[in-house]
């Protein structure tokens, strides 16, 4: 098995496991009408995009103080 596929099946595993432990049920619940499972996921993909932009807030400003640093200061004399 490709190594990268393995360690991802181990976090999932991981995370299920945690799931049991604080909500005490498996996905394999039948109390939520389609819409909750969709509100739910409407929900994690709203969480990602913030983690998502603020990955890229720090990226643009790594990129903005290499910039700044590679360039001749043109003021100096």
């Amino acid at each position: 098995m490709d190594k990268i596929v393995h360690q991802v099946i181990i976090k999932y595993l991981e995370r299920s496991h945690q799931g049991q432990q604080k909500y005490g049920t498996t996905l394999d619940r039948n109390d939520l009408l389609m819409r909750d499972w969709m509100q739910h996921l409407q929900e994690e993909l709203m969480d990602a995009s913030l983690y998502l932009e603020k990955l890229m807030t720090v990226i643009d400003s790594l990129e903005s103080k290499s910039d700044s640093e590679s360039k001749p200061n043109s003021t100096i004399q």
